[in-house]
């Protein structure tokens, strides 16, 4: 695969497979903005699993070994399962299957989760930013309960699913008191609690820095109760710091994209549901690859744009934040995924 202008190559797809949720999280989707009139794309517009598969298999080729599944809710799109059961027989050049997984807010994972081990799902992560349910449901601001969303994981681990991820966006002056009750509910469970620094994702949310708890802080919190050592990476441009507890009982990490960017090694691309790459979670362009599709366009004019426009990649957002001006629009979360 062609590396980009910092020699980054590419080996992580995220692919939106809807714009929808039924979360109205306000560092996400707030509900001033995604009201009931707001207007989703038509399904027309959506690429289908075949479009998908297509894409995946392409970029899978040019060195692509990890797709991530995501929305919006990835579980609001219909028959979700099929799509996956098609990915899930790519190959790399080497012959190796892909690291195949799927991000979701847990509310249908309950229901979900034994048919999307079957089809072949390899990992899931379930973002919870609570455990107190008050403010569980003032986060969510649909009053979903979060017992439901601890039933969906309890599901995952029961269908057979090993390496489950729980996301929590930590937001001063909202849910910073629940890190110490998170870290104690999940420690010894296998389980894998990751901390997310509030980020700056769309211009819908009203993101300010002064509502950003550093991971530092984070880790410092956790030190006072529960002892951490701090763990090698797993993987080149792994997102994550991950630390141990220093009994073994598990591990957490941190994601630190506002105060220590990683944009160095990042090797991500993320997929839009109508077909529109994006380079960066913060990027502000596109480059469509449905047109391609529809046109009748040949695999190797998918492999030329992509090509193209990997080689030109100079995104570094989270570097160059403070430098940009309030004007700057960033696409939002909700259509890109996280």
């Amino acid at each position: 695969m062609t590396k980009d202008t910092r020699n980054r190559p590419l080996r992580d797809l995220r692919i939106s497979v809807t714009d929808r949720c039924n979360f109205r999280c306000n560092y996400c989707m707030p509900k001033e903005v995604f009201g009931n009139d707001y207007r989703y794309l038509p399904h027309t517009s959506l690429l289908t699993f075949e479009e998908i598969t297509r894409l995946a298999k392409i970029f899978v080729a040019q060195g692509v070994q990890k797709i991530r599944l995501t929305g919006g809710e990835p579980l609001l799109r219909k028959n979700v399962e099929a799509l996956i059961e098609q990915l899930a027989t790519l190959r790399t050049p080497e012959g190796k299957a892909l690291d195949l997984t799927l991000t979701t807010n847990g509310s249908l994972l309950q229901r979900k989760a034994k048919a999307l081990k079957a089809a072949g799902l390899k990992r899931v992560t379930v973002s919870l930013d609570s455990l107190d349910d008050a403010i569980f449901r003032r986060m969510n601001d649909v009053d979903f309960p979060v017992s439901d969303v601890l039933d969906g994981i309890a599901a995952a681990q029961n269908a057979g699913f090993e390496n489950i991820k729980i996301n929590m966006v930590v937001k001063r002056g909202t849910n910073e008191n629940q890190i110490l009750p998170m870290a104690r509910h999940f420690r010894g469970t296998g389980l894998t609690l990751r901390f997310i620094e509030y980020m700056d994702v769309g211009v819908t949310n009203g993101w300010c820095m002064d509502e950003v708890m550093p991971s530092r802080d984070v880790v410092a919190l956790l030190q006072t109760e529960l002892p951490l050592v701090p763990l090698e990476a797993t993987a080149v441009g792994e997102t994550a710091q991950r630390w141990g507890y220093a009994d073994g009982s598990g591990e957490i990490g941190v994601i630190s994209s506002v105060t220590q960017a990683f944009c160095s090694t990042c090797n991500r691309a993320r997929l839009s549901t109508e077909g529109q790459l994006y380079l960066c979670l913060f990027a502000a362009q596109g480059y469509d690859f449905r047109s391609i599709l529809r046109n009748g366009g040949k695999d190797e004019e998918v492999i030329d744009l992509l090509s193209s426009v990997w080689k030109n990649r100079a995104d570094r957002y989270s570097e160059i934040r403070s430098a940009l001006p309030r004007s700057y629009r960033r696409i939002e979360m909700s259509y890109i995924g996280g």
